[in-house]
């Protein structure tokens, strides 16, 4: 096997994490896992390497004095642990957080969780609006056609709501 980090040499390093039940795998060669800090657990974060995270990430960028005003939190606490102290951390570390935090998750917004019913509504209300589109553009370019399939859609989706 391949170095994952140089690309280059022989993997001799193989480490392994599992997190939320996905395990996820690196494999190192001597020299990088010497440069990663793999013999100095204090100094070797998996996580940093799993995400890409170099010495030139932007969360590097922080000051290392900079800690939490709420919780005493500091940088090199978010490195080693991959979590915030609290939710004022998130303004104190915030320039270099919006990078990794989109790396590590679909996206830097929290849409939380809706109830089936709910979401199945706020769907058919999308759908609608995209038929109700649709439609007018069809009538615009005058293909009456899809228009009356359009409207036929539209009628049964209303239906359903009664």
């Amino acid at each position: 096997m391949i170095c994952d980090v140089c690309k280059t040499n022989t993997a001799t390093v193989y480490l392994t994490q599992i997190v939320d039940g996905n395990m996820k795998k690196i494999n190192l060669c001597e020299a990088c896992s010497k440069e990663k800090g793999v013999a100095d657990p204090t100094g070797f974060a998996l996580a940093d390497l799993l995400l890409g995270l170099g010495e030139n990430q932007q969360v590097e960028q922080i000051p290392p004095a900079q800690h939490c005003p709420v919780c005493g939190f500091t940088q090199a606490d978010f490195k080693k642990t991959g979590r915030l102290g609290c939710s004022t951390c998130y303004q104190t570390f915030g320039e270099g957080l919006g990078s990794l935090i989109k790396a590590m998750h679909k996206g830097t917004q929290h849409t939380g969780k809706i109830p089936a019913r709910l979401y199945r509504d706020l769907a058919r209300t999308d759908r609608l609006k995209e038929l109700r589109r649709n439609l007018e553009t069809a009538v615009s370019q005058e293909d009456y056609e899809k228009a009356a399939n359009l409207r036929d859609e539209i009628r049964e989706l209303e239906g359903e709501s009664t």
